[in-house]
């Protein structure tokens, strides 16, 4: 019987285990660390917000007598805690039909006792009965507060438009009256300086000519007439003071102040009389 030499069992190539096979693998291609991937900021819902809205139509209300209405146009502010702007707009705008018949209601007493043309009177009373007031009164639900401009009637506009448009002409022409007199005023108060100068310098006189013929002529018209008054004023001083001495009352202070004063104004208008 022939035996066969065993065989040798076959030895398998060296192959490196789990961890070495990674060192090596990594050693060719360096392995990268993946970015951390985080989620995207939530943003945070406000505490308080507000929201601003105009009526796109006025409320009306009556004026005294009811034949005519007065037209208000209010601008709500909406205010809400914890909530976004966006759902606050959606809300007063569902609610915008109510807060306009609450502001009827607090308008409609009031109206009634202004006559239709004192719109601007309503709408003082008005803002200052909403002044710092809200609805809703209490609670956390989103309230607004208002605010009003209040116009008058179409038809009474148009009644208002000659009464203001006579006024406005009135006080323009009684403005126009004040800066016609101011300016009269300045320049006679300008031409009594000028003239006074003129009269006092004996010069000036030939040289207004240089001015012009007009102002010349009545220059010269001025000075006549001033100078016709002085005799009569000089006949009038001699007068006072001959009676005086008629009367054999002799020099007084009485009768020399007035002697003094018929001397300086002859003097002053070279009037003086030539001594024989």
């Amino acid at each position: 019987m022939s035996t066969h030499p065993t065989a040798r069992p076959a030895t398998r190539p060296s192959v490196p285990d789990q961890p070495e096979r990674r060192r090596w693998w990594h050693a060719i291609f360096p392995p990268t660390t993946a970015p951390l991937i985080t989620a995207p900021p939530v943003p945070a819902t406000p505490v308080t917000v507000s929201y601003r809205q105009e009526a796109p139509q006025p409320v009306l209300v009556p004026a005294r007598g009811d034949a005519f209405d007065f037209r208000l146009n209010p601008v709500f502010v909406w205010t809400a805690q914890h909530m976004t702007s966006e759902y606050l707009r959606l809300r007063a705008d569902s609610y915008l039909t109510w807060a306009g018949g609450i502001l009827r209601e607090e308008a409609v007493g009031l109206s009634r006792q202004h006559e239709p043309h004192r719109s601007h009177e309503l709408e003082q009373a008005l803002n200052t009965r909403l002044t710092g007031r809200r609805w809703p009164r209490e609670g956390t639900a989103p309230f607004f507060t208002v605010q009003v401009r209040v116009s008058p009637d179409e038809r009474v506009r148009e009644r208002l438009r000659p009464y203001w448009e006579d006024r406005i002409r009135l006080e323009c022409d009684h403005e126009l009256q004040k800066i016609r007199a101011r300016q009269a005023d300045e320049l006679t108060r300008r031409w009594c300086a000028v003239l006074q100068n003129l009269e006092d310098d004996p010069v000036t006189a030939h040289a207004a000519r240089l001015t012009g013929e007009q102002f010349a002529e009545v220059f010269r018209r001025y000075v006549a007439e001033r100078r016709e008054t002085v005799p009569e004023l000089v006949d009038l001083l001699r007068e006072a003071v001959r009676g005086h001495n008629d009367l054999n009352m002799g020099p007084s202070e009485y009768t020399q102040a007035w002697d003094t004063a018929l001397r300086t104004y002859q003097q002053q208008h070279g009037l003086a009389e030539h001594r024989r």
